[in-house]
């Protein structure tokens, strides 16, 4: 697929795979976040979504019924099978998809069967939602999903809202830490090159030359970037835990005006976390699957 007239695709939201919602909830309010309320799923999933002031947001997934879960991955549901399928393989923990902005669902599925890249059947479904003044409202979505087999430990679809929920959600988006948005989203993979046609497929997006060892696709609001060992352990002052292949998620870029309000919060929480080119670095734990990056934007 080549990119669309409008451009690039936009980054929606992360999916971030927990063990349980009041895990991820404190360890989120430690680092500084707003945390909504906890939200059902008809197929099993539970979330508690951190919404950022770019319009993007993180939602910590959780396995509320795993028999729901179980008969809904059975009856063709990628989003729960997919779920399933990392925490198998990877864990309870972790980063294991990107939900991209969408216009039409409906014809990102067509072009991405049409491009041998479809990771399975559409999902519609709907959920309650409740806001910050006690008001509940229902969302709607609608899923396309794409894939590549030789990446079984991370999901890409394109999310259509049939249902949008209200454009102002302030009270949401403001954060202790300063957090405003996305910066970008970082991979690990051992040969980073062998996933540009993918990336910029899905993406519709141009890659950024990223010097050896990495490979940088820019969304219409964050940047993708995929990074082999060497190269990540450079950029994060960390070593990640995989050599394998595939993509992996391993960390989110966050956009923070103030800086030295992540390090208070951080630091008062008592969360572990290195100083490093202007970013504080603070590694995974229990609630935060993915390493987590607070960059300084003044």
């Amino acid at each position: 697929m080549s990119a669309s007239a409008s451009g690039p695709r936009a980054v929606d939201h992360l999916v971030l795979p927990t063990a349980g919602l009041d895990l991820a909830r404190q360890r989120l309010t430690e680092l500084g976040f707003t945390v909504a309320s906890d939200a059902r799923h008809p197929f099993g999933t539970e979330n508690a979504c951190v919404y950022l002031a770019d319009k993007t947001y993180l939602e910590p997934l959780a396995v509320a019924d795993a028999g729901e879960c179980a008969a809904a991955a059975k009856a063709g549901n990628m989003f729960v099978a997919r779920d399933q399928a990392f925490r198998f393989r990877r864990g309870a923990e972790g980063f294991s998809g990107i939900a991209l902005a969408s216009n039409d669902a409906e014809e990102d599925d067509r072009a991405f069967r049409e491009a041998g890249l479809s990771g399975g059947p559409m999902l519609t479904f709907s959920r309650p939602v409740k806001m910050p003044d006690g008001a509940s409202l229902t969302a709607s979505f609608l899923l396309a999903f794409a894939a590549d087999l030789r990446s079984p430990d991370f999901t890409f679809f394109t999310c259509e809202r049939k249902n949008p929920l209200p454009a102002d959600r302030s009270a949401l988006e403001a954060h202790r830490n300063g957090a405003s948005g996305l910066s970008e989203l970082l991979f690990s993979e051992p040969g980073p090159a062998d996933f540009r046609d993918f990336l910029t497929s899905i993406v519709s997006g141009k890659p950024v030359d990223g010097g050896e060892g990495a490979l940088s696709v820019e969304a219409a609001n964050v940047r993708l970037t995929v990074l082999d060992p060497e190269a990540m352990e450079e950029c994060l002052g960390l070593r990640t835990s995989t050599h394998s292949r595939g993509l992996r998620g391993q960390a989110v870029v966050f956009r923070t005006r103030d800086l030295d309000a992540a390090h208070r919060v951080l630091s008062a929480s008592a969360v572990a976390f290195t100083a490093r080119h202007n970013r504080l670095i603070v590694p995974p734990a229990p609630g935060q699957g993915a390493v987590f990056v607070f960059e300084d934007m003044s």
